[in-house]
């Protein structure tokens, strides 16, 4: 079974940059033809989802977040990360990872990681 897990920082101030990790057990992120996802959710609002990078190693992005986010990943690790630039308490959210077959047709779940930007 394919596992999912987020790690954050927990805390940030606003202006950085957030990295978020999701380490992958029990499948490979190179496996045909799935998509791995970030996708957010504030408090008191709906899912938001964010980049998603392929199988194949291409990425795809909301064009909302698209000029403050990049997605990658680590192969050798079967990690894939999400950078943030320039954060402010609107990014405060529970951010998860997600495994499917294109954007909105997950099948797996991280348990998410609670991000909060405060000053």
């Amino acid at each position: 079974q394919v596992q999912l897990q987020e790690s954050g920082p927990g805390l940030m101030k606003p202006s950085q940059t957030l990295s978020l990790t999701c380490t992958v057990s029990g499948g490979s992120i190179t496996t045909n033809y799935y998509y791995w996802s970030w996708i957010r959710q504030p408090p008191g609002k709906g899912l938001e989802w964010m980049a998603a990078i392929a199988y194949s190693g291409s990425t795809y992005y909301s064009p909302s977040l698209k000029s403050r986010t990049s997605i990658s990943r680590d192969t050798s690790k079967n990690q894939f990360t999400l950078q943030l630039s320039s954060v402010t308490p609107e990014d405060t959210a529970v951010y998860y990872c997600a495994r499917g077959l294109w954007v909105g047709q997950y099948d797996y779940w991280g348990q998410g990681t609670q991000v909060t930007v405060s000053s």
